[in-house]
């Protein structure tokens, strides 16, 4: 079709020329060279780029048949999406946080930060119970070590000499090894 004034090309889709100079600088439909516009690739471009909504016009002035859709190519070309591309997007998010919604509601999932709060506690109590093992048992274990070396015949006054003190240090050195090694797995 011969290119067509803006003014012409209202007429012919029955808007006004303030709705067809939007649509041009909003880039859903575009002039050529001269600034005047083909119809048809005017219309397609209209058709393809214009919401629901924006598709409103008024009543023409002289009946026109309604303009014939040209079906849509995949990629409009600089990454723009189209209306309908966007629209499914926008739906396919939608669904997915509905979904996350209703599983947080039933309990399958829970909030992150609850969970983290959950684990330092536990953890934490873990590691005081462990560091509390050598206060618990150093005096039983010191008393088995003399009963045995006085049962391999060593004089009970040479026994007498084991320190709890030392005995306990060893123990709550390994504890805290063990701890932090722990703690740096963890970590990494």
């Amino acid at each position: 079709m011969a290119a067509i004034s803006l003014r012409a090309y209202a007429k012919h889709r029955g808007v006004t020329l303030k709705a067809v100079q939007k649509a041009i600088e909003s880039s859903r439909i575009h002039t050529d060279a001269d600034g005047k516009l083909d119809a048809d690739r005017a219309d397609a471009e209209w058709a393809r780029n214009t919401g629901p909504k924006a598709r409103r016009s008024i009543a023409p002035s002289s009946p026109t048949p309604p303009p014939v859709e040209q079906p849509r190519p995949d990629s409009l070309g600089a990454g723009a999406l189209d209306y309908a591309k966007a629209r499914a997007i926008i739906a396919h998010y939608e669904a997915r946080l509905a979904k996350i919604d209703y599983e947080e509601r039933i309990k399958k999932l829970i909030n992150a930060d609850e969970v983290s709060v959950a684990a330092f506690n536990l953890f934490r109590m873990f590691r005081d119970r462990m560091l509390n093992i050598p206060d618990r048992v150093v005096g039983a274990l010191v008393a088995e070590l003399r009963e045995a070396i006085i049962a391999i015949g060593v004089d009970p006054e040479v026994v007498k000499g084991l320190d709890l003190g030392k005995v306990h240090g060893i123990l709550t050195a390994e504890i805290r090894s063990a701890l932090e090694e722990f703690a740096d797995a963890a970590h990494r």
